[in-house]
This record gives C-alpha cells, structure tokens and sequence, in this order.
C-alpha cells in the first residue's frame, strides 16, 4: 500500500497548481467554465488524457494519478465539466468506447455522466428527463445508463432540451436535460463503476479541504483583535487543529482508496465506501468551520469562503448523502 506521493506524483501535483494559478485563479471561478482554459488545460498539461489507455491516445495513468490532479481542481475550484469528463472517462474504459475516448484524449470533447433516469433505447433513439445533470450545459457528449446499457447522446443533437438550473455551487452548473426520440450511440453493457466515481470525487473533496484550512491558517495569522492575532486565541487553534485532524485521516483515506483502485481492486468497494462515508461529510465541517473562523467577512458575497462552504455542501450530497454509504460500508464489512 502507497500512501505517499512518488516523485512523478508530486511533479504533476505542482505542475497542475502552477498552472491554475495562473490560468483560473478563484476571481475567475465565479464566472464559471471557460473553454480556453481547458484547452489550455489539455493542450499544456494534458489532463483528459490522464487515465485514457496509451492506445487511445491517452496518458494510460492510474487513477492515483487522476486523484492528484482533481484534489489540485478542486483547490481550485475549477468550474466545467473536467470532474464528469473524469466519470465519462470511467464508463468508457470499461464499454470500451474507442472513438469518444480518443476525442476526450485529444481534448476535443468533454463529457457528462448520468448514472439514471433514461428508458431503454428504441431504434438507436432514446428519450427521458434527467432531472440534473452536473456540468450539463458545458458538456459535449452525455453518456447515460438507459435501461440496462450505456449510450451516448451528442447534446446538441436535435430532441435534446438542456435547461441551466441555479444550483448552490456558483462554481459548477447543473442541467435539467430532457430528451425527446433524441439519436444515440449504444456502447455496451452499463459498468459498474460506482466506486471509481465515489474515490475520483473524494479527491475532489480533498483539495476542498486543504485550501479551505489553508486559507484560514495564513488568514489567522493576520487578523488581529482586542491586541491579538486570533490564531493566538486556544479557542481558534483547538479548532485549527482539529480542523487539520480531518485532512489528514481524509487524505489517507483518499490515498488508500486511488490505490485501491490501481493496484487492489477486490479492497476498493471498502475503501470508496469508506472514502465518501468520511470525506464528504469532514470536507463539509472544515469548510463550514472555515467560513465561520473568518468572522463577518467571510459572509459577504465579495468572500471566497462561501464558494468552499457551497462546492463542500454540494459535493457532499452528489452522490447521496453520507449515511447511505455509511451503511454500505457497514454491509460490506458485515457489521
């Protein structure tokens, strides 16, 4: 088991931060997807590729190396549909789908993934209503469990109606996509890939976590009040520590889970089990604490902590609240 980052590894994790940094710094996030950035993402860094097989033209890494860069995405707080791409990208390895693979690969093509809610398809169409789709209005290609298969829509195709919703992430859109006899690709048999997505959006959370605490921390030790800076005061460091106690077993639990995932697979229902049965719920406290250590400015709308608190919260519940995967853990241990 490798829970700690090899040197390619940590190389790629600077590379991504470097380059957010300057190409999507959080001003930027609240205006939501930019497609010149991701082609610069793409073209620069390479990152829809990561995890697409070296014969489709991807970089053929594991999904440790994926979790590196969505934990850096998240710190980010990257809005688009690079997150869902992840979970197409998933769908597509195990169908395998060569010629939507080979487009994510080159960066022409971004993806979406809805895991319900479409009928079995008729005559190479399909139709449906899915009532929310995440990065639903950026994404180019929707790929969908319809009955028991995955298909493929371009969206847009004629008999595809995508409705922007306003959701509580500023950062990440969400879509109500309505299909009407809209043309469709059958690629297979629906994988199962629940797991992947449960550790890939753990990552995610990850790198919520630790740019939420690290806000706070270079922040705590500024502010001053009544003659003291506040990280002095045992109230904020108590919480500042128990604060980075849940980063830390997160980040262990999400290292576990990728590796899992790469090297272990019969030890991965556990792990991404126990990933959003932990991380969700602990990225939600410490963004949430986060914002109410920064005091009455972190409540203005001008403050970035309310875009933590609100990525955290939706993240938290996108694949079901924490008790349902608190109980399928207590199933696959037998408890």
């Amino acid at each position: 088991m490798k829970l700690v980052l090899s040197q390619e590894q940590r190389h790629l994790r600077e590379s991504v931060r470097a380059f957010l940094r300057a190409a999507s710094p959080l001003p930027k996030a609240r205006q939501g997807y930019d497609p010149q950035v991701y082609a610069r993402l793409n073209g620069e860094l390479g990152l829809s590729g990561l995890i697409i097989p070296e014969e489709y033209g991807g970089a053929g890494a594991g999904l440790a190396e994926l979790a590196v860069a969505l934990e850096e995405t998240g710190a980010a707080l990257l809005p688009g549909p690079f997150l869902t791409t992840a979970f197409a990208v998933f769908a597509l390895t195990a169908t395998p789908g060569e010629e939507l693979l080979s487009a994510i690969a080159e960066g022409r093509t971004t993806a979406t993934l809805a895991r319900h809610g479409l009928e079995a398809p008729d005559d190479a169409t399909v139709s449906g209503t899915l009532p929310q789709v995440l990065s639903g209005m950026d994404a180019d290609v929707l790929l969908a469990r319809a009955g028991d298969v995955l298909v493929a829509v371009e969206l847009s195709a004629p008999g595809v109606t995508r409705t922007a919703l306003e959701t509580l992430d500023l950062t990440r859109g969400q879509a109500k996509v309505t299909l009407r006899g809209a043309p469709c690709q059958v690629l297979g048999p629906w994988p199962e890939i629940d797991d992947l997505v449960a550790v890939a959006l753990a990552a995610e959370q990850l790198g919520v976590m630790r740019a939420a605490l690290d806000a706070i921390v270079a922040y705590a030790k500024v502010r001053v009040a009544f003659g003291r800076y506040i990280g002095s005061y045992q109230g904020v460091k108590h919480k500042l520590a128990d604060m980075h106690c849940k980063l830390e077993q997160a980040e262990s639990i999400v290292r576990y889970a990728a590796w899992a995932a790469d090297e272990s697979p019969g030890e991965l229902p556990e792990a991404a089990a126990l990933a959003q049965a932990y991380v969700g719920r602990a990225c939600f406290e410490v963004a949430r604490d986060h914002l109410l250590l920064f005091g009455g400015i972190g409540f203005t709308w001008e403050h970035d902590a309310h875009l933590f608190y609100k990525r955290a919260k939706a993240d938290e519940v996108l694949l079901g609240p924490p008790r349902i995967h608190r109980a399928r853990l207590a199933q696959l241990l037998e408890l």
